[in-house]
């Protein structure tokens, strides 16, 4: 896959703090790429960056192959972002509020009426097009400013925090949707979330604190780097741990063997039978990998 977001060397500082710190990534064309960090490392700076609503300090932003500086009109056509707080007029109607994001890409009339017909059966808009978006509720409106970013069928949907606040059944349902999208086509989404279940799923993770990137690469490299698989084992005395040679941590009924893989779990298993009498693997989480990258709770902050 050709890379459809290239960034080098981007800082941006304001006044003494360094907002984003000599940033370099690539997104490749179709991929799940997730940009995680906590509040306040740097994420939505880079994307307004990225979206050509701020100016960097220096380094390179290409977006489909073009400098984000060169052609405005041109990058904004290409991307569809979903920003945490909605841009929604809330005192106009689902409809309203799609038809006049669309007409500021020159998308009206049957052309508008095709594209409306289309996102509303995708993101089941029908039922609430007359209502305003005063009237409806979280995941409503969520849905309804994924479509406004999605009117202009853009190439690239940049979503910063789309799931914040939501219960887990919304979540679910507007992931169901963002899921059929890339399935249909060649989108390529950017997220930024609190929920790493969410960017479990992801082609690539760029981890980012305080705008500098600290871990980089696909969930099963991260898990491997940072989430290490464990094995609990229970009814064992200390002195029949120490017989494995491998280090260990006291749980509250029994102890912890951190493992590199699941092969070396079979193995020490099968080697020490008379031990393993009552156990469980359990696999590394991307929770252990944004604390052990970072050194914080993502869904904490």
């Amino acid at each position: 896959m050709s890379n459809i977001i290239k960034i080098d060397n981007l800082n941006k500082s304001y006044g003494s703090i360094k907002a984003v710190n000599n940033l370099s990534f690539r997104v490749k064309d179709g991929e799940l790429f997730s940009f995680l960090g906590i509040n306040g490392a740097g994420k939505s700076t880079t994307i307004n960056m990225i979206c050509g609503e701020l100016k960097k300090d220096s380094g390179t932003i290409l977006v489909c192959d073009k400098e984000v500086d060169s052609d405005d009109k041109y990058i904004k056509r290409k991307i569809g972002v979903v920003f945490q707080e909605s841009l929604l007029d809330k005192s106009l109607t689902v409809y309203d509020n799609l038809k006049i994001k669309a007409s500021l890409y020159g998308i009206t009339g049957n052309n508008f009426v095709k594209r409306y017909n289309e996102l509303s059966k995708l993101f089941d808009l029908y039922e609430i097009e007359r209502q305003t978006i005063s009237q409806l509720s979280g995941g409503q409106k969520r849905r309804v400013d994924i479509a406004r970013a999605m009117i202009h069928n853009p190439e690239i949907l940049i979503l910063d925090e789309p799931t914040t606040g939501l219960d887990p059944g919304t979540r679910k349902k507007i992931w169901k949707v963002l899921n059929s999208l890339r399935k249909n086509s060649k989108l390529t989404i950017f997220l930024t979330t609190h929920y790493m279940e969410e960017a479990v799923d992801s082609d690539y993770i760029v981890i980012l604190d305080k705008g500098s990137i600290v871990a980089e690469g696909t969930p099963l490299e991260l898990k491997n780097k940072f989430a290490y698989d464990m094995i609990l084992i229970y009814n064992i005395n200390e002195d029949e741990i120490k017989k494995l040679n491998k280090p260990y941590t006291k749980i509250r009924d029994g102890f912890k063997i951190e493992i590199k893989t699941l092969e070396e779990a079979t193995e020490l298993i099968i080697k020490n039978k008379s031990l393993f009498k009552d156990y469980e693997v359990v696999k590394g989480k991307m929770d252990d990998v944004f604390l052990n990258a970072t050194g914080y709770d993502l869904e904490v902050e």
